[in-house]
């Protein structure tokens, strides 16, 4: 895991954000293929004015939303970096 927060968020065209770690790695990042996938409390995000209330959320680290919708910092930084998440020496993500 990378335990790397997500310091800056701008909301862009679709479903990409433009998003800021602390570690100063600055990527945009298309989630459709996350938010798309579920329903439930990303349901909301597939509205593009609601998907564009997207904030960070210093205390944990990532971006939420006002339903209280949020992405894994570690998943985001995957997406991001291309680099992969390896769990038990078995990688999962990217």
């Amino acid at each position: 895991m990378f335990l790397i927060d997500v310091v800056d968020v701008t909301p862009m065209d679709g479903h990409r954000l433009e998003l800021t770690f602390k570690d100063g790695l600055k990527a945009v990042v298309d989630v459709d293929r996350i938010i798309q996938r579920f329903d439930g409390v990303f349901a909301p995000l597939k509205d593009p004015d609601y998907f564009r209330l997207v904030r960070v959320d210093p205390e944990i680290g990532t971006i939420v939303w006002p339903n209280g919708a949020d992405l894994c910092p570690d998943v985001l930084y995957s997406y991001a970096s291309g680099k992969p998440i390896i769990v038990n020496g078995e990688r999962v993500l990217n």
